[in-house]
């Protein structure tokens, strides 16, 4: 499958028990998982991997401890018609291969009201068969999110129904663990009602992998800065704008062994340049100054070249905007040009593109 750069980003509507919200999403990534993903680069080096000896561990953890995802994992492996086990393991690709292609940036302007900017960087040969999804599991929050062909949401950038926003960075840590892997941690994230039980989900569980996470909430005068790996769980509360890249940055992380390719160490120092040069702008123009700026010609913020030495292109941008009581947000998909959808919290008001 080759990249559709013409494709507009489209919206889906999901309901139903989690295995059924599962085989939706399946349903929806099928042809793209069996014509790209199962001929990738990506997938060849994580299949290398299915022995590693964590994975039965991870397992037994999501079964046990996260139920809900299993079944939803269950249920996309059936939609999806490929066999658990290779489905299971893509989603945990990151807690046991480093350089798995998923990237991203994210623009912290603390308010009021809170402004997150976010890209959200994936394979390229994804481009134009992704999707805004809305989803509502029975016995969790509704909440909108980036779906990609063959994963679980929540890795991505979302709004639930709570008013809560969580954009995700990857990061690639050198040193794993034996516990849950980080997509399904995240992916628990969107059914916490608050902040803090976000915060609880990450810290209380064992974890595989890492991430980083931009939180916010309708009606919470916290913007949150996270980053968590095996070893532990950086929560920094921001009082000044910020960005970050795919590594990790915080005082108690950074020393952690890790993997820094060249694309996130420009975008990262780039970004915090722009960062600087924009303070008189309004927010939501400093944000998009930041993720659509492409000068680096080499390794530009806002990537298109299919050649990307990281394997990650821009798949889509978000503007969140996290008031007292509502969180207003635009996703583009081009940059530029008018967003092509304006949502509410977890809801979606308008697709700009059809007139609607």
């Amino acid at each position: 499958m080759s990249p559709d750069s013409n494709r507009r980003l489209s919206f889906i509507d999901i309901a139903g028990s989690p295995h059924e919200v599962g085989a939706a999403l399946g349903r929806f990534g099928r042809t793209a998982v069996h014509d790209h993903l199962l001929k990738s680069q990506a997938w060849h080096e994580l299949t290398a991997r299915r022995d590693d000896p964590r994975i039965g561990g991870m397992a037994t953890i999501v079964r046990e401890a996260f139920p809900r995802y299993w079944s939803e994992m269950q249920g996309l492996a059936a939609g999806l018609q490929l066999p658990f086990d290779d489905v299971f393991l893509w989603n945990c690709r990151g807690d046991i291969f480093a350089m798995a292609p998923d990237g991203c940036t994210t623009v912290q302007l603390p308010g009021p009201p809170h402004v997150i900017g976010h890209n959200e960087d994936g394979d390229p040969g994804f481009s134009g068969h992704c999707a805004l999804a809305h989803i509502a599991s029975d016995g969790g929050n509704a909440f909108t999110t980036f779906v990609y062909p063959g994963s679980l949401p929540g890795h991505t950038f979302t709004a639930t129904a709570s008013g809560l926003v969580q954009t995700i960075n990857n990061v690639r840590p050198l040193i794993g663990g034996a516990g849950a892997p980080r997509m399904v941690l995240v992916r628990a994230t969107l059914d916490a009602p608050d902040l803090d039980a976000a915060i609880r989900v990450l810290r209380s569980a064992p974890r595989a992998g890492g991430f980083h996470l931009t939180l916010g909430q309708a009606g919470d005068d916290r913007l949150l800065s996270i980053e968590f790996t095996s070893t532990g769980v950086s929560v920094v509360q921001l009082s000044a704008p910020g960005v970050h890249s795919n590594h990790l940055i915080h005082t108690d992380t950074e020393p952690m062994p890790q993997t820094v390719t060249r694309s996130s160490d420009r975008r990262q120092r780039r970004a915090e340049h722009l960062l600087c040069q924009g303070s008189q702008m309004d927010p939501q123009s400093r944000a998009t100054s930041i993720l659509w700026d492409s000068d680096d010609p080499e390794l530009p913020i806002h990537r298109t070249d299919p050649a990307d030495e990281d394997f990650e292109n821009t798949q889509a941008s978000a503007i969140f905007r996290i008031g007292a009581d509502k969180v207003h947000w635009s996703v583009y998909d081009r940059p530029g040009e008018a967003a092509c959808f304006e949502m509410q919290d977890g809801s979606l008001l308008r697709r700009v593109e059809q007139g609607l």
